[in-house]
C-alpha cells in the first residue's frame, strides 16, 4: 500500500474507489477518516471488518453541503440548524433521527444518525466529487489510537484500505464533539472533542452530558476504553515521586519544560500551554512513545476547560485499556 498526495487527480480516483465499494482513508481537521460510501451497506460493512469494529458502534456520516442535512435526517431541530450553521465546516458532529435513506448498519440499527461537515479541504472535495455521503470512523484498528498523519494509517492500517489519501498532520488531532438535540430542546454531550462545549453552550444554552460507560453507545467514542496505544497509560496529576530516570517508562507533560526538547522518552503536548497545540499534538506523542516498547506511559493531567475536556476524554479511556492489560493477565512490556 502506497500513500497517494491528496491532489484532484487522486482526489478523483479515490473518490471512483468510493463509488465502487471500497475504502479509502482521508484526512479531516480532526483525524483521518475510513471512508465508505454511507448508502451501501455492503461498502460500509467493509469498514466494519477493516476495523475489527463491533457492528454495535455507530458510525458518523460525512457531508459536504448543508443541503444534505434534511435528507439524512427525519427532522432538523431550529437549535441544531443554528449550531451547524455556526460551527459547519469543522469538529461538529449533530446526531439527529434519521431517515430511510440512511442503512441501519451506519446507525448500529438506532434510529438517530451522527452528521457533520469537515472543514478539511482535501475532505471537502472528496465528498464532492463522490456525490454521495461517505460514513468514516477514524482510519485505525478498533479502540486504539486515532491517526492524525497518513503514516500512522499506514503503519496500524496497510493493507487493509484501498486507498490512502494524504492531507497532512490533522490541525485539531481529536475527534468532533458530538451533540443531540431531540425533542426536549436540550443539547445532550454525547463526546467532548474538537469544538469546546462552552462555545456550543453559548449558542445553544447549558448542556446535559451523556458520555456513556455500557456496550450500547449512542454514538462513537462512548466505549469505556478507547483511543488506547498498546503500552499501557496511567494518568497523573503529576509527575512528583516518579523515576523520571526509569528508561521503561515514557511521560507525556502538558507544557514544555524549560529547554528540554522532548526527545526521547519524554513528550510534550504545548510549548506554553496551549490547549489547541496540546489537542493537536495528543495522538501523534501516544504514537511515538508507543513505538519505543515501554512498560508503561505516565501522561499528566491537564486543565478540564476548553479543549481539555476531550484531552482527558481520550487519556481516561485509553487509561482503562491499561489497567486491564496490566492488572489482568500480566504485563506485557
Amino acid at each position: 500500500m502506497e500513500i497517494s498526495s491528496g491532489n484532484i487527480e487522486n482526489i478523483s480516483r479515490a473518490a471512483r474507489v468510493i463509488n465502487g465499494g471500497g475504502i479509502v482513508a482521508f484526512p479531516t481537521e480532526t483525524v483521518y477518516g475510513l471512508g465508505a460510501d454511507a448508502l451501501n451497506p455492503l461498502a460500509v460493512s467493509r469498514i466494519f471488518e477493516a476495523k475489527g469494529r463491533p457492528y454495535f458502534d455507530p458510525l458518523i456520516v460525512h457531508i459536504a453541503d448543508i443541503s444534505w442535512l434534511e435528507r439524512l435526517s427525519f427532522e432538523v431541530p431550529p437549535q441544531a440548524m443554528v449550531l451547524a450553521r455556526r460551527f459547519w465546516p469543522g469538529p461538529l458532529t449533530l446526531v439527529l433521527k434519521k431517515t430511510g435513506m440512511v442503512p441501519d448498519i451506519v446507525t448500529a440499527g438506532l434510529d438517530t444518525v451522527g452528521i457533520r461537515m469537515p472543514s478539511h479541504p482535501v475532505a471537502l472535495d472528496l465528498i464532492r466529487e463522490c456525490g454521495t455521503p461517505v460514513a468514516a470512523p477514524s482510519a485505525n484498528p478498533f479502540g486504539y489510537i486515532s491517526p492524525t498523519s497518513a503514516r500512522h494509517v499506514l503503519a496500524q492500517m496497510g493493507d487493509r484500505v484501498d486507498m490512502i489519501l494524504d492531507g497532512g498532520e490533522c490541525s485539531v488531532g481529536v475527534e468532533s464533539t458530538i451533540i443531540r438535540i431531540d425533542g426536549s430542546g436540550v443539547p445532550v454531550l454525547l463526546r467532548p472533542g474538537g469544538t469546546e462545549p462552552e462555545r456550543i453552550a453559548e449558542i445553544a444554552g447549558p448542556l446535559a452530558t451523556r458520555t456513556g460507560s455500557g456496550t450500547a453507545p449512542e454514538s462513537p467514542g462512548q466505549l469505556p476504553y478507547h483511543y488506547s496505544p498498546v503500552t499501557p497509560v496511567r494518568v497523573v496529576d503529576d509527575f512528583s515521586g516518579l523515576d523520571i530516570s526509569d528508561k521503561r517508562a515514557g511521560y507525556v507533560y502538558f507544557m514544555r519544560k524549560g529547554d528540554d526538547t522532548g526527545t526521547g522518552r519524554i513528550a510534550f503536548l504545548s510549548r506554553q500551554g496551549d490547549m489547541r497545540e496540546a489537542a493537536a499534538n495528543l495522538f501523534s506523542v501516544l504514537h511515538r512513545l508507543d513505538a519505543l516498547g515501554l512498560s508503561v506511559i505516565y501522561a499528566e493531567k491537564v486543565p478540564l476547560q476548553g479543549l481539555g475536556v476531550a484531552i482527558m476524554d481520550r487519556l481516561a479511556r485509553a487509561s482503562k485499556r491499561g489497567r486491564e492489560s496490566v492488572e489482568g493477565a500480566g504485563h506485557e512490556g
